[in-house]
């Protein structure tokens, strides 16, 4: 009888004119194979942040959606406020 803990992407959503990453991780316990719990967690990503610690393909959503135009309208916005 083995219990195992996985920690996986469960989902990542882009939204917002400003391309804000939403990442949702799924913590998994399960018991000889058999899935027996799922916990989820959100974290919020917002352009110009450090993402060296994300998963690669959170990593790979980022550089892909993160222009530099839409670093320099995340910049603005958060002076102007």
């Amino acid at each position: 009888m083995a219990i195992t803990k996985k920690i996986e992407i469960g989902k990542i959503e882009v939204v917002d004119k400003h391309k804000h990453i939403q990442v949702r991780t799924d913590t998994v316990l399960e018991e000889d194979g058999k899935e027996i719990s799922r916990t989820y967690h959100r974290h919020v990503l917002h352009a110009n942040m450090d993402i060296s610690g994300e998963d690669a393909e959170v990593q790979a959503v980022a550089n892909a959606v993160w222009t530099d135009a839409v670093k320099s309208a995340w910049t603005d916005y958060k002076a102007s406020i």
